[in-house]
């Protein structure tokens, strides 16, 4: 997963300022840490946004997107 599609993600499933706070505020129950410094730290995108999605309990066939 490039860093574009996290983004278009997160704004998809939070709207684009909701979205950005998360990313920046919320610490991610598995890492200990926000998904932008775990992103920083080098952890997998992918990973972050699974992360996210269970911090937040978004339902699993959302996880992919709208596309999807």
């Amino acid at each position: 997963m490039r860093l574009a599609q996290f983004h278009q993600l997160v704004n998809d499933e939070f709207g684009s300022a909701l979205g950005q706070f998360h990313i920046e505020s919320h610490v991610l129950s598995g890492y200990g840490q926000t998904p932008q410094r775990a992103i920083e730290q080098g952890v997998d995108v992918r990973e972050v946004w699974w992360a996210i999605c269970r911090d937040f309990e978004i339902p699993e066939n959302r996880w992919l997107g709208e596309d999807y």
